[in-house]
């Protein structure tokens, strides 16, 4: 049994939901788009729609294969994402000039001016939340090094 002490689990609690770290990051990861939801669904855009967006309004113009590793995506969530963001008139898909196996995403006119309407999502969804400014870098920080960590031991 369990004595409240985290780093005291017995073999019998080792399997139980509430002792997962993997079930803690998920709830907590589906908690944290219900937030962005009605933020999004205002600009037309999806959780996935929207953290693609904000790759192409750093770079303005990126290659598929850079985009689906920064926002950790393979090629079967990528393209159909990419297509139907195409078809909404935010980016551009075109070959790339120097390698034409290589696809370079590109915002549009209509895509970049999308950005001024976003710009209030991430305070408004922050102001929802009770972490301090402090507790909220602190856990996207912890949250960032253990991503590297888990793509070390791939």
């Amino acid at each position: 049994m369990n004595t409240g002490d985290p780093f005291n689990i017995n073999n019998d609690d080792l399997l139980k939901l509430d002792n997962q770290l993997c079930f803690a990051v998920y709830a907590c990861s589906r908690e944290i788009i219900k937030l962005y939801r009605p933020h999004l669904e205002k600009l037309g855009l999806t959780y996935t729609q929207y953290i693609t967006m904000l790759v192409l309004w750093e770079t303005s113009s990126i290659s598929a294969k850079d985009l689906g590793e920064r926002l950790y995506l393979d090629s079967g969530t990528l393209t159909p994402l990419l297509k139907k963001l195409e078809g909404m008139g935010l980016v551009k898909r075109n070959r790339g000039a120097e390698d034409e196996r290589s696809l370079i995403v590109s915002l549009t006119p209509k895509g970049e001016s999308l950005k001024e309407s976003a710009k209030e999502i991430p305070l408004k969804v922050a102001c929802s939340v009770t972490l301090s400014p402090h507790e909220g870098i602190f856990l996207r920080e912890t949250l960032k090094d253990l991503t590297k960590k888990i793509n070390r031991c791939k």
